[in-house]
């Protein structure tokens, strides 16, 4: 399974995966699986780079079968800073208050 990995403008180490099919075409954006209100809280996504999954055993962060089977059920996963790394004090983005 393969995927391009995205980086978040809003919030530091957040992280979208969005499945890769072979026949997707150069001019559709791939970030069109996002719902609306996910596009608008995660910010400007910056692309980081493509992965195989198939060929991994294993993630940094995430486990890696909560991935696949996100990419496989909904087209995508998000991958949330890890909870020592959230700053409390810090000003929410513009997107994600009241959630």
């Amino acid at each position: 399974m393969n995927c391009d990995i995205y980086r978040s403008s809003k919030k530091d180490e957040m992280y979208l995966y969005i499945a890769r099919s072979e026949q997707q075409d150069e001019n559709t954006d791939p970030l069109s699986v996002i719902p609306d209100a996910m596009r608008v809280a995660f910010g400007k996504a910056t692309f980081v780079m493509s992965l195989d999954l198939s060929t991994r055993e294993k993630l940094a962060r995430v486990n890696i079968h909560h991935v696949i089977d996100s990419l496989t059920t909904r087209g995508f996963f998000i991958q949330v800073p890890p909870e020592g790394l959230i700053n409390p004090n810090a000003v929410e983005p513009e997107g994600l208050r009241g959630a």
